[in-house]
């Protein structure tokens, strides 16, 4: 517990880092990914997205390179490849989890607060999910300091809060799930996000209830 606590006061020192502003025509950029991810993520037949998914990234890409110091766009092209990743699945996904790593930490270096701490939030949820040595580099404790900083920065925020339960969860901890769920759920709607709000609160209300029925 001693190693979490350190690590995750290195990372919240690094999230004091200064930060640089998004352009106009980058944030536009942002919100069509944003919209474009929720629409293929919550909308979409599952056997269609991994080509969505691709085509997206395509589009990060392009926003990246018109602005390569926007943090912002790089967590974004990070939750793009993570989630397209997921589509694919299997061994193959690999190299994109990998791909997805390297552009949260850079998003890291040059804001780390960017999108109330999206960065730690996406790196942690990757952390836990993808398999560890010599596989990948999956790492629980890594997952859980991230995750922790993440709510440091945005403590009643949806994602961190949805995926620190998801993780505890895993972890059995089933106590802490649930109170971290239930914030989730409770989080104030976000500017333009609705859809991404509507589905992330549509898993939230069914990991809780997987939650539930291990209390019970």
């Amino acid at each position: 517990m001693k190693t979490i606590r350190n690590l995750a006061l290195g990372l919240i020192a690094l999230a004091s880092l200064p930060a640089f502003a998004l352009t106009d025509a980058s944030r536009t950029q942002l919100e069509r990914i944003q919209g474009r991810w929720a629409e293929i993520n919550y909308a979409t037949p599952a056997a269609q997205r991994e080509t969505a998914f691709a085509d997206l990234a395509q589009l990060a890409d392009r926003a990246i390179a018109a602005e390569p110091q926007a943090a912002e766009l790089r967590i974004w092209k990070g939750i793009v490849l993570s989630t397209w990743a997921g589509a694919k699945g299997g061994l193959g996904a690999l190299d994109l989890v990998k791909q997805a790593k390297t552009e949260l930490e850079q998003a890291l270096k040059l804001d780390a607060r960017a999108l109330e701490g999206s960065a730690y939030t996406s790196l942690g949820s990757l952390y836990y999910q993808v398999p560890g040595w010599p596989i990948a580099f999956g790492d629980d404790e890594k997952a859980e300091a991230m995750l922790k900083t993440a709510l440091a920065i945005n403590p009643n925020g949806i994602d961190p809060n949805y995926f620190y339960g998801d993780f505890l969860l895993r972890q059995k901890r089933y106590g802490e799930a649930r109170a971290a769920l239930q914030k989730a759920l409770a989080a104030a709607d976000r500017p333009a996000r609705a859809s991404a709000d509507a589905g992330r609160r549509e898993e939230a209300r069914q990991l809780l209830k997987a939650v539930q029925a291990k209390l019970d």
